[in-house]
């Protein structure tokens, strides 16, 4: 009995920390999120802006803040946005349609411990030929 008691604890021993390694959750911290479109310092034509940005490898979701005009100056956050990498998860994109004026958009990626900084862009929204 003695025998089997000693396996068994050795044995539990074994899969907890087989199971922490496998827990391990990446740090992404040092990552950074490259930002596509609307690039920085860009002018969009039309009121329909699609926001892109690569991929980081082991990132859980993405925090997508747009601020008009800055996020230094905000006289509002436009937009504020989770987008969660599981079934349901489109690609590194995010539409939405905004007024003439002047953003900054910023995202940065998240996993369930860590999280990269922002990477910021500034863009102006300019659909009439003024």
């Amino acid at each position: 009995m003695r025998i089997f008691s000693s396996i068994l604890f050795i044995s539990t021993i074994v899969f907890l920390s087989s199971c922490e390694e496998l827990l391990e959750v990446p740090d992404i911290s040092g990552e950074e999120v490259m930002l596509l479109a609307p690039s920085d310092s860009t002018v969009v034509t039309q009121a329909n802006v699609n926001f892109t940005w690569n991929e980081v490898f082991e990132a859980k979701s993405y925090h997508i803040q747009v601020a008009q005009p800055s996020f230094s100056a905000a006289s509002q956050i436009v937009i504020d946005t989770l987008v969660v990498v599981d079934s349901t998860y489109l690609g590194t994109r995010f539409t939405k349609s905004l007024l003439d004026n002047g953003y900054e958009w910023r995202v940065k990626a998240l996993n369930s411990d860590f999280e990269t900084e922002y990477t910021t862009h500034s863009f102006t929204v300019q659909t009439s030929g003024n």
